[in-house]
């Protein structure tokens, strides 16, 4: 896909960060847009923000939440005869948690992994047939730098990320064994300067590993160095190319290169790293 011009693009979680400015950029090369969000007000901002780029894209916009498998499917259904085709699927929606293993309650892993990861599953298996129909398509699934590495106190999050890594490269090969007209990136930010670690819920259980749940989230956020207008332009970019895996940022590419280097003994590194910047 060299171009995204007359495209239509659903993307997921669009009502913030990352999500937002895909939608925006995207806009602003003539692309239409089918927007979701559980957050409705910040949907209707990036809604009001795209048509001042560009009024004349066609945009429509849907409360979703993507653990709902049966409101993805309608929805995607919806896309596809409100805008007669779809091009993209951007599985972008996901959210943060921290806690012990010791220290989560089931339901609290459950909500993490249902949207995180089911919301990526339910968004590529709604989306599938439209965008081979379309002659043209691309499933692009957000997984994190911690779908590569593993960090202490966010199991539920890791387990996730690392999830969508593996389930995005296996349909990527299933694409390509079957010749379809349809192909797969999986996208691994490091830092993003979005809400989602701040926002982020946090229990008491990771005082155990010498943080302060209260300030846990916002200490992250601190370090975090890429804008997601930066992270939108290397994921199109990575559209673009075909890129099987594309690395947001240059954290993400450090802790690449360092689990490559060091695929078992980066635990001890990363973690004695990350819980002295965190105290």
């Amino acid at each position: 896909m060299k171009s995204f011009k007359n495209k239509v693009a659903a993307i997921t979680g669009a009502g913030s960060g990352m999500g937002r400015e895909l939608a925006i950029q995207l806009a602003e090369q003539e692309c239409s847009l089918a927007l979701s969000d559980v957050n409705e007000s910040g949907l209707a901002e990036t809604v009001q923000l795209i048509k001042k780029k560009n009024p004349n894209v066609s945009v429509t916009s849907q409360k979703l939440d993507v653990s709902d498998r049966s409101a993805v499917f309608d929805w995607a259904s919806k896309v596809a005869k409100e805008h007669n085709k779809v091009n993209l699927i951007f599985n972008n929606a996901g959210i943060a948690f921290g806690s012990t293993i010791e220290g989560f309650e089931s339901n609290d892993f459950r909500r993490v992994m249902d949207i995180n990861f089911g919301g990526v599953v339910n968004g590529t298996q709604a989306f599938l047939p439209y965008l081979k129909e379309s002659g043209e398509g691309h499933i692009i699934n957000t997984s994190s730098v911690f779908g590569i590495i593993a960090v202490p106190g966010t199991s539920a999050y890791n387990a996730s990320k690392f999830a969508v890594r593996g389930f995005t490269e296996t349909l990527r090969q299933e694409l390509d064994l079957t010749k379809a007209k349809v192909s797969a990136t999986s996208v691994h930010p490091g830092g993003i300067k979005t809400a989602i670690a701040k926002s982020s819920k946090t229990n008491d259980s990771v005082r155990a590993l010498g943080l302060d749940p209260n300030t846990a989230g916002e200490k992250m956020s601190a370090q975090f160095i890429t804008t997601p207008e930066r992270a939108a332009k290397v994921i199109l970019k990575a559209v673009k190319k075909n890129s099987r895996r594309v690395l947001i940022g240059p954290d993400a590419v450090f802790v690449d290169l360092m689990q490559r280097l060091l695929p078992t003994f980066y635990q001890v590194i990363i973690g004695k790293l990350l819980l002295k910047q965190m105290k």
